[in-house]
């Protein structure tokens, strides 16, 4: 997979790709969608979904995301767990206000298969930590082709958390070009 002309953007500190080609091919209303049906379109949906479906976002990014582009069993126990985890962070934020930026960098991910119908990845984030350490997780994101667009599966049990583990080697995963994850 060819990572040529992939351009990276902030969104609101975090770094997503963008490809003319293969997708977003719409990110209106700090949405995003219109993925094309290959391995870069996949994983483009991937980073770009699960980004948005966050509680730091606020209800008027994440309730939309996780309603049009998360699926499965788990998709209403995920929108419910945001809608809670905003409502303990909110404070005295203007009604639906983000919580601010993200201070996070997306490294890397490994492939664990593809296909024109489903994929799933592993995706590689690394952010502060306790001690000015940098703490790394991986993530397994699951998606479906759906409705002309990809999809991505609700993690299991609702929550990012259930999907995540500690990572403290990134050995054996592709490295993204220039977010400070490698080039």
């Amino acid at each position: 997979m060819s990572f040529t002309g992939l351009a990276w953007w902030d969104y609101h500190g975090v770094a997503l790709p963008y490809s003319a080609g293969d997708g977003p091919r719409s990110t209106g209303g700090d949405l995003a969608s219109g993925f094309t049906r290959t391995p870069l379109g996949a994983l483009l949906a991937a980073v770009h979904v699960s980004v948005r479906a966050n509680a730091q976002w606020g209800p008027q990014v994440f309730e939309p995301t996780i309603t049009k582009q998360v699926i499965g069993p788990d998709a209403a126990t995920l929108l419910a767990a945001m809608r809670e985890l905003y409502g303990k962070r909110h404070g005295d934020l203007p009604k639906d206000a983000a919580l601010g930026r993200a201070y996070v960098v997306l490294e890397a991910f490994r492939w664990q298969g593809y296909s024109p119908d489903t994929a799933s990845l592993d995706l590689v984030s690394a952010g502060p930590g306790d001690s000015d350490m940098t703490v790394r997780a991986v993530t397994r994101i699951q998606l479906q082709w759906q409705n002309d667009d990809w999809r991505v599966i609700a993690p299991p049990g609702g929550t990012w958390g259930g999907a995540a583990a500690s990572l403290t080697s990134s050995d054996g995963y592709i490295r993204f070009p220039n977010t400070g994850g490698g080039s």
